[in-house]
This record gives C-alpha cells, structure tokens and sequence, in this order.
C-alpha cells in the first residue's frame, strides 16, 4: 500500500509548550512542521513555506487569529485550516466558520483527537486537488454596477475602460467583497489587507479607497459602492439603493 506523503503544517501559537508537543507529535506521525509564537510571524512563514495545512490560534499577539484567517483566504480558499482556541463560545466558532476555518477544536483537547482531525483535514484536502485537476475551474470574476473584476488576470472593467490592478488592490477589493454590506475598520482592512499593523498607516488605507472610488465609482466624492462610515471606517455595497 502506498503511503501519504507527508505533509507541511505550520502551527501559528503563542504558547511555546503547547507549539512544541504539536510539533513533536505531529513529527511522529510523518510531518514536517514549522511554528510561530505571533500573528506577524505566523503571516510571514505561510507565505513563504505555503504549508498543507495550518493550526490556528485564535488570541495571538500582533494579529488575532481571525484576522490571519481572514487574509489567508484572501488568497488561499483551499488550504485546510484547524482552529484551535480557548475561545469556545458559540458566537466566536461561528465568526471562524463564516471567515471560512475547516475545523474547530476548544482547548483543552484531547491529542488524539487532534491527530484525527489533522488526517481527516490532511485526506479532505488530498482528495479534493485530485478532483480539481480534472475539472476546468470558471475565472473568478466579480461584477457590480458596470464594473466587472477579473481576479485572476488582474485586469477591470469600470468607468475608465479596461484597468490593470495592482496585487494589493486585488487583495483590497477582494476583503471589500467578501465583507460587503459590513463595515471595516481602518485597523482590520491594515492587519488583514497588509497583514501587519507597522510601517503602514490609517492613511494608506485612505489612500487606497480614494483609488478604488476613482476606478469605479461614477461620481467619486458621492460614492455608492465604496461608503466612509463615520468613525469606523468603510464598507463596500454591490447593491446600492436606487
């Protein structure tokens, strides 16, 4: 019988005894892994490693969890992603389930039981590439108004004709989409648009939207899709009342 490959799990948590018996456990069952005791950190190495599958927690210093997994997804729809977290309240599993996490395990648990969801997750994700590899997968576009979006070639459609965007306002329109008809604080759209909170500012953010309105908003100081809410910060509308 042939055996799985085995797998890259990064583990993003910020106590360092329990990062490394998940380490080492997970070591004895045929994996690699790789750990970050912060939210930063934990960003930094999924773009660089692109594990096969990540262990999340959810209170993280630097950037909360559900911040790491808001951006990820951003980019990543398919990498199996396991919460793991002290936080068990029925309202904070559903926020993860909505941002789009795979499982969700309340600390404290049981190992072996994380061990089997990791190889469900691990056999889930293993089966659906193979499946995604024979079917020809519909460029993802998104339309709203007359503007129409091409996410996988970069490119819009809007007021100024055919556009080409930059990655970070792709990554920008994309967190404005899968949010839209909620509001975004300046401080989420930077920790999860940027993936960090330094070397940026509330102002870039600003900046960035007053592009956003000029490419596809007919009247940019009375905008319909990309509103200013007062104190908060944005949100974006498809659907905009007539």
């Amino acid at each position: 019988m042939k055996e799985d490959p085995k797998k890259c799990i990064l583990i993003i948590e910020d106590d360092a005894h329990i990062a490394e018996g998940l380490a080492l456990n997970l070591s004895l069952q045929g994996h690699d892994t790789v750990s970050a005791h912060d939210g930063p950190t934990g960003l930094q190495l999924w773009k660089k490693t692109r594990p096969d599958l990540i262990v999340l927690d959810i209170m993280l210093p630097g950037i909360d969890g559900l911040s790491i997994l808001q951006a990820i997804r951003l980019e990543d729809e398919r990498v199996p992603i396991l919460i793991l977290s002290a936080k068990a309240a029925s309202d904070d599993i559903i926020k993860g389930l909505s941002y789009g996490v795979d499982d969700y395990l309340a600390k404290p648990f049981n190992l072996e039981e994380f061990l089997l969801r990791v190889e469900r997750l691990s056999k889930r994700a293993d089966w659906g590439s193979r499946a995604e590899a024979s079917v020809d997968m519909d460029i993802p576009r998104f339309t709203f108004g007359e503007n129409t979006i091409d996410f996988k070639t970069g490119r819009a459609v809007c007021r100024q004709g055919e556009i080409s965007l930059t990655d970070q306002e792709l990554r920008l329109l994309k967190l404005f989409i899968a949010n839209r008809g909620k509001p975004l604080s300046r401080a989420n759209l930077l920790e999860v648009g940027w993936g960090y909170t330094r070397r940026v500012t509330s102002r870039t953010v600003d900046n960035f939207v007053v592009r956003l309105r000029k490419y596809f908003e007919a009247d940019p100081k009375n905008p319909l899709y990309f509103k200013s809410i007062r104190s908060v910060g944005y949100m974006f509308e498809d659907s905009p009342p007539l």
